[in-house]
């Protein structure tokens, strides 16, 4: 059978869409997730529920958004037909708890789209140096947060102490690596140069399948003291 091969390369795999057909007894058991929402997305999630309860009725999932306790939950139906969808919707309540917009976060529902929230405050500990760091992350009028959206195909928000990110599953590996080096005193520009070396080499059919470690910039991190080097006074003779 030649599904049970092995693959050269899984990212280039395709995974057949779920249908209704491929699951006619719905699911067992109902399945829930619920989040919480800080108090100023509160008149934002208001606005655009209706839009989020409608594009999770199409997939069977029920959603409820409860004011008083600051919540959302997404519940499976008797008309869910996919068993994973609930994960997916769950996502979705999370990245929109999280200042993502209703636009971006509905994407979460589509097979090859999934999402991922870096915490990046637990990874320094000095309080300026982590916000010197994720500035250096979003840059200067966030250009440096665009080039690594534009070459990872992912969307990225950073705010608090996290970074949110959503997109393809290969893309969302390279922006998890991104902002870990960044926390780590790493600058993006490397990363963001090295995605473009590796583009190129992609693209071309002779360098496809070899070791691309050659072409790669390697840089070394320097812990350059700020301290004044205090000169020394050469001893009289005596």
């Amino acid at each position: 059978n030649k599904s049970f091969e092995p693959v050269d390369n899984a990212w280039n795999l395709k995974v057949p869409k779920f249908l209704p057909e491929d699951n006619r007894h719905r699911l067992l058991e109902e399945s829930s997730f619920a989040t919480l929402f800080p108090r100023y997305r509160e008149h934002y999630l208001r606005e655009s529920w209706p839009l989020v309860q409608k594009s999770l009725e199409e997939h069977g999932v029920k959603a409820e958004l409860d004011v008083v306790e600051g919540s959302m939950t997404v519940r499976t139906t008797r008309k869910t037909w996919d068993p994973y969808i609930i994960v997916k919707a769950r996502d979705m309540i999370k990245l929109l708890s999280r200042s993502v917009p209703y636009e971006q976060a509905v994407r979460v529902l589509q097979d090859e789209i999934s999402s991922d929230i870096i915490k990046i405050g637990s990874l320094i500990r000095n309080r300026e140096k982590f916000v010197k760091r994720r500035q250096r992350l979003i840059g200067p009028n966030g250009c440096t947060l665009k080039a690594i959206e534009l070459l990872t195909g992912c969307y990225v928000l950073v705010q608090g102490q996290t970074v949110a990110a959503l997109g393809p599953y290969k893309g969302l590996q390279q922006v998890r690596h991104i902002a870990v080096d960044t926390m780590k005193n790493i600058h993006p520009v490397y990363n963001i140069k090295a995605l473009m070396i590796k583009r190129e080499l992609a693209r071309d059919p002779k360098l496809r399948n070899e070791n691309w470690e050659r072409f790669l910039p390697k840089f070394k991190g320097k812990n350059v003291s700020k301290r004044k080097q205090s000169e020394k006074k050469a001893k009289k003779p005596y």
